[in-house]
Parts: structure tokens; sequence; C-alpha cells
């Protein structure tokens, strides 16, 4: 090549890299003011380099979008409690199995080590039921003994676990994920003896009382404050909180509408979690074998010797079966799932079009005079309390904390709402209407569990049916996984 041409090229180069690095140092600056980002010398407003939500373990993203929830066949129960109708659920994230006998065991462990020696009774209080294999006419004692802690079932869903129980676990869950990511990213010190209130607790340490060992903090651009400063939600490390899914939520990732669908007609109505109206698998290698763990007849629960129609005669392990179109196992069949709705027969009739639930109990974190955080409980965990009716005395989107019973149980929706509340009941309570262990069972301690088990006919498969128990109760055919709310784009970038 000629010289003057390679030295050219190589001029132009270096003025290549040079308006680089000077692109490059250039802070950005905010559209609305001019000012710069993350500039200490202007005040040390940051803005952190984001892009979207981190998926947390275990979790599948379940893409949103609206569907006809209910009743799809006919109501052989005659309860009328699933009434069709066009509802829309925003993306969020789900457990792809059901949660394991090995994961609640982590989670008794866990207990055990950080409470054992001062709180036996948090222990006692988590501790699944496993007297509900029993059965007046059956023998089931080695389910008591072995279900939840011999190996051979480890990868099958925990059972004998209340609604309650569920959602305690799911707290715990939100923290030890978050404190995972903190020591992952280098925030925190590995600490093993952690013990009663000495444990992470996600608010305490956004609200700056978590008194843990702090391995390096993140820089503070804040001129006026100290060198360092701790993670706080705007910097997109931690994630949200795993909590049970609502009951649109579960019955929406369970149909999986997203696997028949072109560009939005749907292809086929879905009865179950899979096309066609039948249950067994139509593809020619698995010709006539069983999707899901259920009871086909009186007597039936896993077929012929030999030919074991659904391979299981209790519940299967998590991953058992065929996935649905979003990755979800077991949504039909093996055991029945907890979701976080209070149960009302003609919900459909109340509930929002947009992310609807039934349940709402509003909570705000307990401060003091001045606006500071009152100290933590024993458990290290910061106090909630019910939001006064004071405090919502000028809202016009809500009046009071309590709202399970809005519309369908409260004072406005009795037959005695002229008469006024009597000094026994509550105007928000839902006594007013369910007269709980007389004339119903229904209250606001019912709560719903879908999906068919390992010991239903095939009608309870469908995800629009609906049952209800008291959240304090368990069974040897419920169990639980899952969910977290999808941040930002519904569908990722």
């Amino acid at each position: 090549m000629n010289p003057n041409k390679r030295n050219v090229l190589k001029l132009l180069l270096t003025l290549f890299v040079l308006t680089l690095n000077f692109s490059s140092c250039k802070k950005e600056q905010s559209v609305s003011t001019g000012w710069e980002y993350n500039n200490p010398r202007n005040g040390g407003f940051e803005v952190v380099p984001y892009r979207e939500q981190e998926t947390g373990p275990g979790l599948v993203l379940i893409e949103g979008g609206t569907f006809t929830m209910g009743r799809v066949e006919q109501d052989v129960m005659y309860d009328w409690n699933n009434i069709p109708r066009r509802m829309t659920v925003s993306s969020f994230y789900m457990d792809q199995t059901e949660v394991r006998n090995i994961d609640y065991l982590e989670y008794l462990y866990w207990l055990g080590r950080v409470f054992s020696a001062d709180y036996p009774e948090i222990i006692k209080k988590s501790l699944p039921d496993t007297l509900v294999w029993r059965r007046r006419n059956a023998y089931n004692e080695p389910f008591i003994e072995l279900y939840l802690r011999h190996p051979s079932y480890r990868e099958y869903p925990v059972v004998g676990v209340s609604w309650q129980q569920a959602t305690d676990y799911c707290i715990w869950r939100t923290d030890r994920v978050n404190e995972y990511i903190l020591l992952r990213e280098g925030i925190l010190n590995m600490n093993t003896d952690q013990i009663n209130e000495d444990n992470f607790n996600t608010d305490a340490y956004l609200a700056g009382q978590y008194e843990g060992s702090i391995k390096d903090n993140l820089k503070n651009l804040n001129p006026s404050g100290e060198g360092t400063r701790i993670v706080r939600m705007e910097d997109g490390i931690l994630l949200p909180r795993y909590r049970l899914p609502t009951e649109a939520e579960w019955e929406y990732a369970a149909i999986g509408l997203v696997g028949n669908t072109i560009f939005e007609n749907i292809t086929e109505r879905r009865l179950y979690p899979w096309n066609g109206h039948v249950m067994r698998n139509s593809e020619f290698q698995f010709m006539g074998d069983f999707m899901a763990n259920f009871v086909r007849g009186r007597g039936d629960h896993m077929g012929t010797a030999g030919r074991l129609n659904d391979n299981a005669d209790v519940t299967a392990p998590v991953t058992s079966y065929w996935p649905n179109d979003y990755g979800l196992y077991n949504m039909a069949g093996n055991v029945s799932e907890w979701v976080m709705d209070v149960y009302r027969p003609l919900s459909l009739e109340d509930v929002e079009e947009f992310r609807s639930f039934r349940g709402n109990v509003f909570k705000t974190q307990e401060r003091n005079e001045e606006g500071e955080l009152i100290e933590k409980d024993s458990l290290g965990r910061v106090i909630w309390r019910d939001v006064s009716q004071e405090e919502s005395r000028t809202r016009r989107n809500y009046k009071y904390a309590d709202n399970r019973s809005y519309l369908d149980g409260d004072q406005a929706s009795s037959l005695g709402y002229n008469q006024g509340p009597s000094d026994k009941v509550e105007s928000t309570s839902s006594s007013w209407v369910y007269d709980y262990s007389v004339t119903s069972l229904i209250n606001d301690r019912a709560r719903v569990f879908k999906g068919g088990s390992w010991r239903d006919r095939a009608y309870w498969l469908v995800p629009g049916t609906r049952r209800f128990l008291d959240q304090d109760q368990s069974t040897d055919y419920i169990g639980f996984r899952c969910a977290m709310i999808r941040v930002g784009s519904p569908v990722g970038f």
C-alpha cells in the first residue's frame, strides 16, 4: 500500500477512536432539565444502566393478554360460581412446577437453623400437616411418615400446606433470593450464623435497618451524603416479591393460549391446558398416554399393571407429563393449587376487568410521628399495619383497608343495609351476607384453590373450575406454586 495512503488511514482511525472516547466520556443528560446524570458535582442524581427484570430462580415468563375467564363447559356442580367474562392479565412470572418437598424441606431447615433456639413455635407453625393422608377406611400411614421427608419423594409436590403456610413460604423465598443476589453482587458477606432477628429481610434492608455483615456498598454520588450507600429499589438489583398467583393469573397461565393463536385469532378454544377435548396424547410416539395425573373412573387411580395409565398412584414428580405452551408442568392434575383470592360465588361479576383480584387488605409500614420506621419485630421483619380510615379519608379509590368483602359481603351488599351494623358485626364483615357455619362456609378466610388433582375426576382439570377452603386448613391433594409480577415491558427486550 502507498505509504501516504497508510498514513491517512492511521490518521482517520486515530480521529475515530478519539471521537468515540470523547462521546463515551460525556455523561447522559436529563431531557427535561439538561442536567447530567451520575455527576456528583451537580448533585449526583443517579440513573443506573438497566435493561430488564432478572428472571428469578424457578420462574418462567407468562406473557399477559386478554382471555375469557370462567366456565367453558357444562356446570355439572350447578354452583354458578365461574360465569364466563372477558379479563386482561398483565405479564408475570410463575413457577415452572409446583413447590417440591425438597424445596419446603429447605425452608424448614432454614427456619430451624435460625429460630429453633428461641422461637420453636415458628417451626411448628410452618410444618405441613402430614396427617391429611389418613382415611378412616384406608391404610395411608406410610405416607404420613415418608412422603415429606424420604428422598424418593423429594421431587414430588408438597401437600398438607395451608394457604397461610404457602404465603409465609413466599415471604421467606423473597428474602432468600434477594439475599443471594446481594451476595452474588458482592454487597453482603456470607453469614451462616444468622439467628433470631439477625437475618436478612428485604424490607428491613431497603429501610436501612439491616444490621448484617456488609462487604462492599455501592458508591454514593450524593455530595452531601456518605461515601457509600446500600442498594435501593431504583438500582434494579433486587427482585419484587414472590407471592401466590391470583385466580385470574393462574387460570390464564393454565390455559396457555399463547400456543394456539395466529395474530389475534384463537385457533381453538381450549377445555384443558392442551388442545382437544380428550385426556390422552394424540401424538404418534406418545399415542394414548395420559396428559395428566387424575382419577379415570371409580377405583381407577393408576391403571392396570404393565400399562399404568398415568404412572402415579398418588402424586407424581413435578416434571411429569407434558408442559403447556408456557412451559408450565401439571397445570391440570397432580395437585390442586392455592391462589391468593378470597372466595365469593359471584366474584366474576364484581372484580375489575384488568388484573382482577378479590382479597385486598391495604397496609402500610409502621412509622412514628416523624415518619421514621418503628423498630423491627422479634423475627427481624418490618412491621406492617392496616391503613386507617383517617389516612384514607380523602382518597377516592378506597375508603378503608379491608376490602375482602367489598360489593359481596359488606353492609352495602346485605339485605340489612338500611338497618345499620350491629354491635357484633363490623360494616366490612362478610357475616352481613354469608352466615358462616350456619347457612354457608364462606367468610373472609375462605381461599380459592384451582385445578384438578390426583384425587379428582377429569371435570376439575378444566382451569375455569374453582373451589375453596379455609386458609388455615390443608389436604393431601392441594399444593401451590409461586408467582412474581413482571416489571416493565410485558414481552421483554
